[in-house]
C-alpha cells in the first residue's frame, strides 16, 4: 500500500489529509480513487468505517481544483444526517479551495465496480454477541446491560437501535426515568432537533443515543463503543449497517442483539450473510429479574404519558405532509389504501371459503370411507354368524 500522493492526488490535498491524520489510503481508497480520477464511473463496496466517503470526496476536490467553475458535484445520500456529515468532510478537506456547498432534499451508465474481497461484511474488531430473551423481559435486559456498561465504563458511548419511532421515544423516556443521560433520533422529530441531538451525542454531552434506522446508514461517530439492537433486524443488511456504527477505522467495539423466541430464523440469516456465528453474551439473570417489575411498570407509565401527547396523531400529520411534498393527495391516497385493504380482505375471505369447501369435501369423503368400512364389517360379521 503506497501513500496518498502515489494515487495521483495534488500536494495541497495530501497536506490537508495529513493535517487530519490521514496518512495512508485504505483499500477502498487505493482501488477506487485512481479510477475516479481517470473520469470513470465507479461503485465501491467495503466494510463500514473503511473510508468510503473520502474515496470519492478526495478525487472530487482534486478535479475541482483543476477547474473550479460552477456546480461541480452532486452527492446523493439515503438520509439527511449522512448528507450533512458528507458536506462537513467536503468543507474540511476542501478548506484551501474556499469550497461552497448546498444541502437539498431530492437518480447512472455502467460503472467501474470494486468490492472488498473480505469474507465478512462486518469488521474483525467487532465482538458480535446476542442475548436470548422472552419478548416481555427484553426491556429489563436492556436496562441491566446499560447499567452494567455505565458502571464499568463511565466514558463509553452507546447506541441503541429500535424498530419504530414510538418505541424509540418510549425507550428514551424509560431510560431517563432510570437516570441515564439519553437522547433520541428518529424521523418524527424536527430536523433541527435531530441535528442538535446528534451533535450532543458526538460531543459526548449525552452518552446514550436511542435511534431508529435513520441513524444506521453511514454516520461516523468514532467514539461509539457499544451498539445494542433492541429488536433483531429483519434483514441482514440492516444489521450490518447498525453494528457498523461501532468498531470503526480499526477500533474495537461490541454489538449485542436482543433475540426473542420469534427471531431465531432472523439470526440464522444474519450469520449466513456475515459468515460469522454470534456468541452468547453472559448475563446474570437474577439481577434482571430483580428489576423486571420496576421496568415493566415504568414502561407502562411512559406509554401512558406519550399517548397524552398525541404522538400517533402527529405521526399521521407527518405522513400527510410527506405525501403533499411528493405531490400526492393524502385523502385520495387514504381512499386508495382503503380500497386495497377491501380487495385484500375480499380475497382473503374468498380463499377462506375455498379452503372451507375443500375441508368439507375431505370430511364428506372421509365420512363415506368410514361408512363403507362399517358396512363391510357388518357384512363380514353376518357371514361369520351364518
Amino acid at each position: 500500500m503506497g501513500d496518498l500522493s502515489s494515487l495521483g492526488l495534488s500536494d495541497w490535498l495530501v497536506k490537508q489529509c495529513k493535517q487530519l491524520g490521514i496518512n495512508k489510503p485504505t483499500p477502498v481508497q487505493e482501488n477506487c480513487m485512481p479510477a475516479i480520477l481517470e473520469g470513470r464511473d465507479c461503485m465501491g463496496c467495503a466494510k463500514t468505517g473503511s473510508g468510503k466517503t473520502a474515496a470519492f470526496v478526495l478525487p472530487v476536490l482534486q478535479k475541482l481544483s483543476e477547474d473550479p467553475y460552477g456546480i461541480f458535484c452532486l452527492v446523493l445520500t439515503p438520509t439527511r444526517e449522512l448528507a450533512y456529515q458528507i458536506a462537513e468532510q467536503f468543507r474540511v478537506l476542501g478548506k484551501p479551495l474556499g469550497l461552497r456547498d448546498c444541502i437539498i432534499n431530492i437518480a447512472m451508465n455502467k460503472p467501474f465496480f470494486w468490492e472488498s474481497k473480505s469474507e465478512t461484511r462486518t469488521v474483525e474488531e467487532l465482538d458480535q454477541r446476542y442475548i436470548l430473551t422472552p419478548e416481555k423481559v427484553k426491556d429489563a435486559y436492556l436496562i441491566h446491560l446499560i447499567q452494567t456498561f455505565t458502571d464499568e465504563h463511565d466514558d463509553w458511548s452507546i447506541i441503541i437501535f429500535t424498530n419504530t419511532c414510538k418505541n424509540c421515544q418510549i425507550l428514551t423516556m424509560m431510560l431517563r426515568e432510570f437516570n441515564f443521560p439519553t437522547i433520541s433520533l428518529h424521523s418524527m422529530m424536527k430536523q433541527k432537533q435531530r441535528f442538535a441531538n446528534l451533535a450532543k451525542f458526538k460531543a459526548s454531552v449525552y452518552k446514550i443515543l436511542i435511534a431508529t434506522d435513520v441513524a444506521a446508514r453511514g454516520l461516523d461517530i468514532p467514539t461509539v463503543q457499544v451498539v445494542i439492537n433492541h429488536n433483531t433486524p429483519g434483514l441482514p443488511k440492516i444489521y450490518i449497517h447498525r453494528v457498523g456504527r461501532t468498531a470503526r477505522a480499526g477500533r474495537n467495539g461490541v454489538s449485542i442483539t436482543l433475540v426473542t423466541q420469534y427471531d431465531i430464523h432472523l439470526v440464522h440469516s444474519i450469520e449466513e450473510q456475515i459468515q460469522t456465528k454470534l456468541k452468547e453474551y453472559p448475563v446474570q439473570e437474577k439481577e434482571v429479574h430483580k428489576i423486571l417489575t420496576q421496568v415493566n411498570v415504568t414502561r407502562r407509565q411512559c406509554e401512558i404519558k406519550l399517548e397524552s401527547t398525541d404522538f400517533d396523531e402527529k405521526k399521521e400529520i407527518n405522513k400527510r405532509k410527506q405525501l403533499i411534498l411528493e405531490g400526492k393527495d393524502p385523502d385520495l391516497e387514504a381512499k386508495r389504501r382503503a380500497e386495497l385493504e377491501k380487495i385484500k380482505s375480499q380475497k382473503k375471505l374468498f380463499k377462506q371459503k375455498i379452503q372451507e369447501n375443500i375441508e368439507r369435501q375431505k370430511h364428506r369423503q372421509l365420512k363415506k370411507k368410514l361408512m363403507k368400512r362399517k358396512q363391510m364389517k357388518k357384512k363380514k360379521a353376518a357371514q361369520t354368524t351364518v
